[in-house]
Protein backbone atom coordinates (compact mmCIF):
# COMPACT_ATOMS: atom_id res chain seq x y z
CA UNK A 1 0.00 0.00 0.00
CA UNK A 2 2.84 2.42 0.81
CA UNK A 3 4.35 2.25 -2.67
CA UNK A 4 0.96 2.52 -4.36
CA UNK A 5 0.01 5.52 -2.23
CA UNK A 6 3.22 7.29 -3.21
CA UNK A 7 2.44 6.62 -6.88
CA UNK A 8 -1.07 8.02 -6.50
CA UNK A 9 0.19 11.01 -4.49
CA UNK A 10 2.73 11.77 -7.19
CA UNK A 11 0.05 11.56 -9.85
CA UNK A 12 -2.08 14.11 -8.02
CA UNK A 13 0.90 16.47 -8.01
CA UNK A 14 1.78 15.94 -11.67
CA UNK A 15 -1.61 15.42 -13.31
CA UNK A 16 -2.30 19.13 -12.90
CA UNK A 17 0.73 20.00 -15.03
CA UNK A 18 1.29 23.45 -16.43
CA UNK A 19 -0.37 23.95 -19.76
CA UNK A 20 -2.18 26.36 -22.02
CA UNK A 21 -5.68 27.46 -21.15
CA UNK A 22 -8.57 28.65 -23.25
CA UNK A 23 -8.78 32.39 -23.57
CA UNK A 24 -11.73 34.11 -21.93
CA UNK A 25 -14.47 35.58 -24.03
CA UNK A 26 -14.99 39.26 -23.32
CA UNK A 27 -18.33 38.47 -21.71
CA UNK A 28 -19.96 35.34 -20.39
CA UNK A 29 -23.64 35.39 -21.44
CA UNK A 30 -25.60 36.54 -18.43
CA UNK A 31 -28.32 38.88 -17.29
CA UNK A 32 -29.84 40.12 -14.05
CA UNK A 33 -32.93 38.04 -14.74
CA UNK A 34 -32.70 34.72 -16.59
CA UNK A 35 -35.76 32.62 -17.35
CA UNK A 36 -36.11 29.00 -18.41
CA UNK A 37 -39.44 28.29 -20.09
CA UNK A 38 -41.26 25.04 -20.91
CA UNK A 39 -38.65 23.07 -18.99
CA UNK A 40 -38.80 19.89 -16.93
CA UNK A 41 -37.51 20.43 -13.40
CA UNK A 42 -35.63 17.76 -11.47
CA UNK A 43 -36.15 19.46 -8.12
CA UNK A 44 -34.68 16.53 -6.12
CA UNK A 45 -37.58 16.85 -3.68
CA UNK A 46 -39.05 13.74 -5.31
CA UNK A 47 -38.40 11.26 -8.11
CA UNK A 48 -41.07 12.87 -10.31
CA UNK A 49 -40.00 15.72 -12.61
CA UNK A 50 -42.14 18.86 -12.71
CA UNK A 51 -43.00 19.32 -16.38
CA UNK A 52 -43.55 22.49 -18.46
CA UNK A 53 -42.25 24.81 -15.79
CA UNK A 54 -41.05 28.41 -15.93
CA UNK A 55 -38.03 29.01 -13.69
CA UNK A 56 -37.13 32.63 -12.97
CA UNK A 57 -33.62 33.50 -11.79
CA UNK A 58 -32.87 36.91 -10.28
CA UNK A 59 -29.20 37.59 -9.60
CA UNK A 60 -27.94 34.36 -7.98
CA UNK A 61 -31.23 33.00 -6.58
CA UNK A 62 -34.24 31.11 -7.88
CA UNK A 63 -36.94 33.77 -7.68
CA UNK A 64 -39.95 31.73 -8.79
CA UNK A 65 -40.98 28.37 -10.27
CA UNK A 66 -44.29 27.37 -11.77
CA UNK A 67 -46.13 26.74 -15.02
CA UNK A 68 -47.26 30.38 -15.07
CA UNK A 69 -44.45 32.17 -13.24
CA UNK A 70 -44.18 35.81 -14.32
CA UNK A 71 -41.07 37.64 -15.54
CA UNK A 72 -40.25 41.00 -17.16
CA UNK A 73 -40.06 41.46 -20.92
CA UNK A 74 -36.35 42.31 -20.85
CA UNK A 75 -35.36 39.07 -19.13
CA UNK A 76 -32.96 36.67 -20.85
CA UNK A 77 -35.22 33.77 -21.89
CA UNK A 78 -33.94 30.26 -22.54
CA UNK A 79 -36.34 27.82 -24.17
CA UNK A 80 -36.20 24.56 -22.22
CA UNK A 81 -38.61 22.59 -24.38
CA UNK A 82 -37.75 18.90 -24.19
CA UNK A 83 -35.01 19.58 -21.64
CA UNK A 84 -34.58 19.24 -17.89
CA UNK A 85 -33.00 21.37 -15.19
CA UNK A 86 -31.08 19.51 -12.49
CA UNK A 87 -29.23 20.99 -9.50
CA UNK A 88 -25.54 21.57 -10.06
CA UNK A 89 -23.39 18.63 -9.01
CA UNK A 90 -20.74 18.52 -6.31
CA UNK A 91 -17.35 16.84 -6.74
CA UNK A 92 -16.52 16.00 -3.15
CA UNK A 93 -13.02 14.68 -3.80
CA UNK A 94 -11.47 17.19 -6.18
CA UNK A 95 -7.97 18.51 -6.74
CA UNK A 96 -6.94 22.01 -7.77
CA UNK A 97 -3.53 22.80 -9.28
CA UNK A 98 -1.00 24.85 -7.33
CA UNK A 99 0.72 28.10 -8.42
CA UNK A 100 3.83 26.09 -9.28
CA UNK A 101 1.78 24.36 -11.94
CA UNK A 102 0.54 27.64 -13.37
CA UNK A 103 -2.33 30.05 -12.77
CA UNK A 104 -3.60 29.39 -16.29
CA UNK A 105 -3.97 25.72 -15.47
CA UNK A 106 -5.81 26.56 -12.26
CA UNK A 107 -8.44 28.54 -14.15
CA UNK A 108 -8.62 25.91 -16.89
CA UNK A 109 -9.22 23.15 -14.33
CA UNK A 110 -11.97 25.14 -12.63
CA UNK A 111 -13.60 25.62 -16.02
CA UNK A 112 -13.47 21.88 -16.77
CA UNK A 113 -15.40 21.23 -13.57
CA UNK A 114 -18.02 23.82 -14.55
CA UNK A 115 -18.22 22.62 -18.14
CA UNK A 116 -19.38 19.23 -16.88
CA UNK A 117 -22.00 20.72 -14.56
CA UNK A 118 -19.97 20.55 -11.36
CA UNK A 119 -20.84 23.72 -9.44
CA UNK A 120 -19.25 22.80 -6.08
CA UNK A 121 -15.88 21.21 -5.40
CA UNK A 122 -14.16 20.08 -2.22
CA UNK A 123 -10.43 20.46 -2.77
CA UNK A 124 -8.58 17.61 -1.10
CA UNK A 125 -4.96 18.77 -1.32
CA UNK A 126 -4.89 22.37 -0.18
CA UNK A 127 -2.47 25.23 -0.74
CA UNK A 128 -2.50 28.87 0.46
CA UNK A 129 -3.34 29.95 -3.09
CA UNK A 130 -6.58 27.99 -2.84
CA UNK A 131 -7.78 30.27 -0.04
CA UNK A 132 -7.28 33.27 -2.32
CA UNK A 133 -8.94 31.39 -5.15
CA UNK A 134 -11.91 30.61 -2.95
CA UNK A 135 -12.52 34.34 -2.44
CA UNK A 136 -11.87 35.28 -6.07
CA UNK A 137 -14.37 32.72 -7.31
CA UNK A 138 -16.96 33.78 -4.73
CA UNK A 139 -16.67 37.44 -5.74
CA UNK A 140 -16.77 36.58 -9.46
CA UNK A 141 -13.32 37.73 -10.56
CA UNK A 142 -12.49 34.13 -11.58
CA UNK A 143 -15.03 31.79 -13.16
CA UNK A 144 -15.37 28.57 -11.19
CA UNK A 145 -17.49 26.41 -8.91
CA UNK A 146 -17.98 27.03 -5.20
CA UNK A 147 -14.76 25.96 -3.50
CA UNK A 148 -14.22 24.29 -0.14
CA UNK A 149 -10.60 23.48 0.55
CA UNK A 150 -8.50 21.42 2.91
CA UNK A 151 -5.16 22.52 4.15
CA UNK A 152 -1.90 20.95 2.92
CA UNK A 153 -1.57 17.20 3.44
CA UNK A 154 -1.09 15.88 6.96
CA UNK A 155 0.66 12.53 6.60
CA UNK A 156 3.39 10.37 8.05
CA UNK A 157 6.11 12.52 6.48
CA UNK A 158 4.73 16.02 7.13
CA UNK A 159 3.55 15.11 10.64
CA UNK A 160 6.07 12.62 12.03
CA UNK A 161 5.45 13.49 15.68
CA UNK A 162 2.82 14.85 18.04
CA UNK A 163 4.35 18.31 18.35
CA UNK A 164 4.56 18.88 14.59
CA UNK A 165 1.07 17.52 13.96
CA UNK A 166 -0.48 19.65 16.71
CA UNK A 167 1.08 22.80 15.30
CA UNK A 168 -0.07 21.94 11.78
CA UNK A 169 -3.66 21.66 12.97
CA UNK A 170 -3.51 25.03 14.73
CA UNK A 171 -1.82 26.71 11.77
CA UNK A 172 -4.36 25.40 9.27
CA UNK A 173 -7.26 26.48 11.44
CA UNK A 174 -5.74 29.96 11.80
CA UNK A 175 -5.13 30.20 8.05
CA UNK A 176 -8.83 29.65 7.37
CA UNK A 177 -8.94 26.25 5.69
CA UNK A 178 -12.30 24.51 5.78
CA UNK A 179 -10.96 21.17 7.00
CA UNK A 180 -7.85 19.03 7.46
CA UNK A 181 -6.82 16.42 4.89
CA UNK A 182 -5.36 13.26 6.42
CA UNK A 183 -3.15 11.08 4.26
CA UNK A 184 -1.63 7.66 5.12
CA UNK A 185 1.36 6.99 7.32
CA UNK A 186 0.18 8.64 10.54
CA UNK A 187 1.20 6.97 13.77
CA UNK A 188 -1.64 6.21 16.19
CA UNK A 189 -0.44 8.69 18.83
CA UNK A 190 0.06 11.40 16.20
CA UNK A 191 -3.42 10.77 14.80
CA UNK A 192 -4.95 11.02 18.27
CA UNK A 193 -3.16 14.34 18.83
CA UNK A 194 -4.53 15.63 15.52
CA UNK A 195 -8.06 14.63 16.50
CA UNK A 196 -7.93 16.14 19.99
CA UNK A 197 -6.40 19.39 18.72
CA UNK A 198 -8.86 19.61 15.81
CA UNK A 199 -11.79 19.20 18.18
CA UNK A 200 -10.29 21.80 20.50
CA UNK A 201 -9.86 24.47 17.80
CA UNK A 202 -12.96 23.46 15.83
CA UNK A 203 -11.86 22.19 12.42
CA UNK A 204 -13.12 18.98 10.75
CA UNK A 205 -10.79 16.31 9.40
CA UNK A 206 -11.28 13.97 6.47
CA UNK A 207 -9.54 11.65 4.05
CA UNK A 208 -7.54 8.44 4.38
CA UNK A 209 -7.28 5.94 7.22
CA UNK A 210 -3.70 5.16 8.22
CA UNK A 211 -2.85 1.51 8.85
CA UNK A 212 -1.70 2.22 12.40
CA UNK A 213 -5.08 3.87 13.06
CA UNK A 214 -7.42 1.32 11.49
CA UNK A 215 -11.03 1.75 10.43
CA UNK A 216 -12.59 1.07 13.84
CA UNK A 217 -10.52 3.69 15.66
CA UNK A 218 -10.94 6.11 12.75
CA UNK A 219 -14.73 5.86 12.93
CA UNK A 220 -14.71 6.25 16.70
CA UNK A 221 -12.66 9.43 16.19
CA UNK A 222 -15.51 11.10 14.27
CA UNK A 223 -14.06 11.78 10.82
CA UNK A 224 -16.06 14.33 8.83
CA UNK A 225 -15.67 11.96 5.91
CA UNK A 226 -13.69 8.87 5.06
CA UNK A 227 -12.71 8.95 1.41
CA UNK A 228 -12.10 6.03 -0.99
CA UNK A 229 -13.93 3.68 1.44
CA UNK A 230 -10.42 3.53 2.88
CA UNK A 231 -9.93 0.89 5.59
CA UNK A 232 -13.29 -0.85 5.13
CA UNK A 233 -12.03 -3.87 3.19
CA UNK A 234 -9.33 -4.37 5.83
CA UNK A 235 -12.02 -4.00 8.51
CA UNK A 236 -13.95 -6.91 7.01
CA UNK A 237 -11.07 -9.36 7.41
CA UNK A 238 -11.68 -11.54 10.50
CA UNK A 239 -8.96 -11.10 13.15
CA UNK A 240 -8.16 -14.80 13.02
CA UNK A 241 -6.83 -14.54 9.48
CA UNK A 242 -3.54 -13.20 10.83
CA UNK A 243 -2.82 -10.98 7.82
CA UNK A 244 0.06 -8.54 7.61
CA UNK A 245 -1.45 -5.02 7.40
CA UNK A 246 1.54 -3.95 5.29
CA UNK A 247 0.38 -6.28 2.52
CA UNK A 248 -3.13 -4.85 2.06
CA UNK A 249 -2.45 -3.30 -1.36
CA UNK A 250 -4.46 -0.53 -3.03
CA UNK A 251 -7.34 0.20 -0.62
CA UNK A 252 -7.25 -3.40 0.58
CA UNK A 253 -7.39 -5.13 -2.81
CA UNK A 254 -5.01 -7.87 -1.65
CA UNK A 255 -7.46 -8.85 1.11
CA UNK A 256 -10.47 -9.10 -1.22
CA UNK A 257 -10.81 -12.87 -0.95
CA UNK A 258 -10.34 -12.90 2.84
CA UNK A 259 -13.26 -10.67 3.85
CA UNK A 260 -16.30 -11.80 5.80
CA UNK A 261 -19.19 -9.63 4.63
CA UNK A 262 -21.21 -10.63 7.68
CA UNK A 263 -19.01 -8.11 9.52
CA UNK A 264 -20.26 -5.28 7.31
CA UNK A 265 -23.53 -4.41 9.14
CA UNK A 266 -21.67 -3.72 12.40
CA UNK A 267 -19.09 -1.61 10.59
CA UNK A 268 -21.86 0.34 8.88
CA UNK A 269 -23.66 0.89 12.17
CA UNK A 270 -20.50 2.32 13.70
CA UNK A 271 -20.23 4.65 10.68
CA UNK A 272 -23.78 5.84 11.29
CA UNK A 273 -23.35 6.17 15.05
CA UNK A 274 -20.40 8.52 14.56
CA UNK A 275 -22.03 10.50 11.73
CA UNK A 276 -19.18 9.76 9.32
CA UNK A 277 -19.84 10.55 5.66
CA UNK A 278 -18.36 8.39 2.90
CA UNK A 279 -16.88 9.58 -0.41
CA UNK A 280 -16.45 6.34 -2.39
CA UNK A 281 -14.28 7.51 -5.35
CA UNK A 282 -15.37 4.27 -6.99
CA UNK A 283 -14.31 5.76 -10.29
CA UNK A 284 -10.71 5.85 -9.06
CA UNK A 285 -10.87 2.26 -7.82
CA UNK A 286 -12.43 0.85 -10.99
CA UNK A 287 -10.44 2.79 -13.56
CA UNK A 288 -7.12 2.41 -11.76
CA UNK A 289 -7.24 -1.18 -10.48
CA UNK A 290 -9.84 -2.70 -12.80
CA UNK A 291 -9.21 -4.94 -15.81
CA UNK A 292 -9.90 -2.21 -18.39
CA UNK A 293 -6.78 -1.38 -20.37
CA UNK A 294 -5.15 2.01 -20.67
CA UNK A 295 -6.13 2.02 -24.34
CA UNK A 296 -9.79 1.51 -23.38
CA UNK A 297 -9.71 4.46 -20.98
CA UNK A 298 -7.76 6.73 -23.29
CA UNK A 299 -10.54 6.36 -25.84
CA UNK A 300 -12.92 8.39 -23.65
CA UNK A 301 -13.63 11.71 -25.42
CA UNK A 302 -12.77 13.89 -22.42
CA UNK A 303 -9.13 12.80 -22.60
CA UNK A 304 -8.62 15.51 -25.23
CA UNK A 305 -8.72 18.06 -22.40
CA UNK A 306 -5.58 16.67 -20.74
CA UNK A 307 -2.00 17.12 -21.92
CA UNK A 308 -0.13 14.36 -23.71
CA UNK A 309 2.36 14.36 -20.85
CA UNK A 310 -0.32 13.59 -18.30
CA UNK A 311 -1.98 10.96 -20.47
CA UNK A 312 1.39 9.33 -21.03
CA UNK A 313 1.99 9.06 -17.29
CA UNK A 314 -1.45 7.61 -16.74
CA UNK A 315 -0.95 5.08 -19.53
CA UNK A 316 2.48 4.05 -18.28
CA UNK A 317 1.28 3.58 -14.69
CA UNK A 318 -1.70 1.47 -15.76
CA UNK A 319 0.37 -0.67 -18.13
CA UNK A 320 3.01 -1.27 -15.47
CA UNK A 321 0.42 -2.28 -12.89
CA UNK A 322 -1.27 -4.77 -15.20
CA UNK A 323 2.07 -6.15 -16.37
CA UNK A 324 3.11 -6.90 -12.79
CA UNK A 325 3.11 -10.63 -12.08
CA UNK A 326 1.14 -9.99 -8.86
CA UNK A 327 -1.75 -8.37 -10.75
CA UNK A 328 -4.79 -10.63 -10.94
CA UNK A 329 -7.59 -9.26 -13.17
CA UNK A 330 -10.09 -11.68 -11.65
CA UNK A 331 -9.34 -10.49 -8.13
CA UNK A 332 -9.45 -6.88 -9.37
CA UNK A 333 -13.00 -7.46 -10.61
CA UNK A 334 -13.98 -9.15 -7.35
CA UNK A 335 -12.55 -6.14 -5.50
CA UNK A 336 -14.67 -3.80 -7.62
CA UNK A 337 -17.78 -5.92 -7.04
CA UNK A 338 -17.09 -5.99 -3.29
CA UNK A 339 -16.81 -2.23 -3.17
CA UNK A 340 -20.08 -1.90 -5.08
CA UNK A 341 -21.82 -4.11 -2.53
CA UNK A 342 -20.38 -1.99 0.28
CA UNK A 343 -21.66 1.20 -1.36
CA UNK A 344 -25.13 -0.28 -1.84
CA UNK A 345 -25.30 -1.61 1.74
CA UNK A 346 -24.12 1.72 3.12
CA UNK A 347 -26.71 3.72 1.19
CA UNK A 348 -29.53 1.34 2.08
CA UNK A 349 -28.58 1.53 5.76
CA UNK A 350 -28.58 5.33 5.86
CA UNK A 351 -24.89 6.16 5.62
CA UNK A 352 -24.37 9.58 4.06
CA UNK A 353 -22.77 9.01 0.65
CA UNK A 354 -21.10 11.94 -1.11
CA UNK A 355 -20.35 11.99 -4.84
CA UNK A 356 -16.61 12.12 -5.48
CA UNK A 357 -14.28 10.67 -8.09
CA UNK A 358 -10.78 12.03 -7.27
CA UNK A 359 -9.94 14.15 -10.31
CA UNK A 360 -7.60 14.80 -11.97
CA UNK A 361 -6.27 11.34 -11.35
CA UNK A 362 -5.51 8.21 -13.41
CA UNK A 363 -7.94 8.65 -16.31
CA UNK A 364 -10.30 10.87 -14.27
CA UNK A 365 -10.66 14.20 -16.03
CA UNK A 366 -11.97 17.08 -13.86
CA UNK A 367 -15.74 17.30 -14.03
CA UNK A 368 -16.25 14.57 -16.59
CA UNK A 369 -15.19 11.78 -14.25
CA UNK A 370 -18.29 12.53 -12.16
CA UNK A 371 -20.44 10.90 -14.85
CA UNK A 372 -18.45 7.68 -14.56
CA UNK A 373 -18.74 7.83 -10.77
CA UNK A 374 -22.48 8.34 -10.69
CA UNK A 375 -23.08 5.63 -13.29
CA UNK A 376 -21.06 3.26 -11.09
CA UNK A 377 -23.41 4.00 -8.19
CA UNK A 378 -26.33 2.99 -10.40
CA UNK A 379 -24.41 -0.14 -11.41
CA UNK A 380 -23.99 -0.84 -7.68
CA UNK A 381 -27.77 -0.89 -7.30
CA UNK A 382 -28.74 2.69 -6.44
CA UNK A 383 -31.61 4.17 -8.41
CA UNK A 384 -30.79 7.19 -10.59
CA UNK A 385 -32.56 9.40 -8.05
CA UNK A 386 -30.52 7.94 -5.17
CA UNK A 387 -27.31 8.37 -7.14
CA UNK A 388 -28.18 12.01 -7.83
CA UNK A 389 -28.86 12.59 -4.13
CA UNK A 390 -25.17 11.90 -3.44
CA UNK A 391 -24.14 14.82 -5.64
CA UNK A 392 -26.88 17.34 -4.83
CA UNK A 393 -28.90 16.96 -1.63
CA UNK A 394 -26.20 15.25 0.42
CA UNK A 395 -23.37 17.74 -0.24
CA UNK A 396 -25.73 20.58 0.69
CA UNK A 397 -26.50 18.79 3.96
CA UNK A 398 -22.83 18.07 4.56
CA UNK A 399 -21.89 21.74 4.24
CA UNK A 400 -24.90 22.96 6.24
CA UNK A 401 -26.60 24.47 3.19
CA UNK A 402 -29.64 22.22 3.05
CA UNK A 403 -31.90 25.30 3.21
CA UNK A 404 -30.44 27.08 0.19
CA UNK A 405 -28.57 24.61 -2.03
CA UNK A 406 -28.94 21.15 -3.49
CA UNK A 407 -32.51 21.56 -4.73
CA UNK A 408 -34.23 23.49 -7.49
CA UNK A 409 -36.59 25.42 -5.29
CA UNK A 410 -37.71 28.99 -4.78
CA UNK A 411 -35.14 30.96 -2.78
CA UNK A 412 -32.30 28.49 -3.42
CA UNK A 413 -28.93 29.20 -5.02
CA UNK A 414 -29.16 29.24 -8.82
CA UNK A 415 -26.63 26.49 -9.53
CA UNK A 416 -28.14 24.28 -12.23
CA UNK A 417 -27.46 22.22 -15.31
CA UNK A 418 -29.74 22.08 -18.35
CA UNK A 419 -29.71 18.58 -19.87
CA UNK A 420 -31.38 16.98 -22.88
CA UNK A 421 -33.10 14.03 -21.23
CA UNK A 422 -34.65 12.74 -18.02
CA UNK A 423 -31.85 11.31 -15.81
CA UNK A 424 -34.36 9.26 -13.82
CA UNK A 425 -35.14 7.14 -16.89
CA UNK A 426 -31.50 6.96 -18.03
CA UNK A 427 -28.67 8.23 -15.82
CA UNK A 428 -26.47 8.75 -18.89
CA UNK A 429 -28.75 11.67 -19.84
CA UNK A 430 -26.94 13.60 -17.12
CA UNK A 431 -24.00 14.02 -19.49
CA UNK A 432 -26.10 15.47 -22.32
CA UNK A 433 -25.73 19.11 -21.34
CA UNK A 434 -27.26 22.20 -22.92
CA UNK A 435 -25.65 24.69 -20.55
CA UNK A 436 -24.66 25.37 -16.97
CA UNK A 437 -25.73 28.04 -14.50
CA UNK A 438 -23.43 29.04 -11.65
CA UNK A 439 -24.56 31.66 -9.10
CA UNK A 440 -27.21 32.81 -11.58
CA UNK A 441 -24.71 33.25 -14.42
CA UNK A 442 -25.69 31.35 -17.54
CA UNK A 443 -23.00 29.55 -19.54
CA UNK A 444 -24.53 28.42 -22.82
CA UNK A 445 -23.39 25.15 -24.31
CA UNK A 446 -22.05 27.06 -27.33
CA UNK A 447 -19.85 29.09 -25.00
CA UNK A 448 -18.75 25.95 -23.13
CA UNK A 449 -17.96 24.02 -26.30
CA UNK A 450 -15.97 26.93 -27.70
CA UNK A 451 -13.72 27.00 -24.65
CA UNK A 452 -13.41 23.22 -24.52
CA UNK A 453 -12.41 23.18 -28.18
CA UNK A 454 -9.63 25.65 -27.44
CA UNK A 455 -8.35 23.50 -24.61
CA UNK A 456 -8.36 20.40 -26.81
CA UNK A 457 -6.67 22.28 -29.65
CA UNK A 458 -3.94 23.60 -27.39
CA UNK A 459 -3.16 20.16 -26.05
CA UNK A 460 -3.25 18.64 -29.54
CA UNK A 461 -0.27 20.81 -30.59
Amino acid sequence: MKFQFLVIFAMISTACQSGPSAQENDLVPTGEIVVFTNVGVISMESESPLMNQTVVIEHDKIFDIGPEAKYPEDAQVIDGSGKYLVPGLAEMHAHIPTPQQGNELIEETLFLYLAAGVTTIRGMLGHPRHLELQNQVAEGSILGPHIYTSGPSINGNTAPDVETATQMVKDQKKAGYDFLKLHPGLKREVFDAIVSTAKEVGIPYAGHVSRDVGIHHALASDYASIDHIDGYVEGLVPPGKGVNPEENGFFGINFTDLVDEELLPALIQTTIDHHVWIVPTQCLAERWSGPSTAADLLADPEMTYMSGETLGRWEESKDQMQANAAYDPGRAQRFIDLRRRIIKAMYDSGVGILLGSDAPQVFNVPGFSIYHEIEMYVAAGLTPYEALVTGTVNPARYFGHENDRGLIKKGYQADMVLIDGNPFTDISNLGKRSGVMIRGKWLSQDYIEEKLARIAENYAN
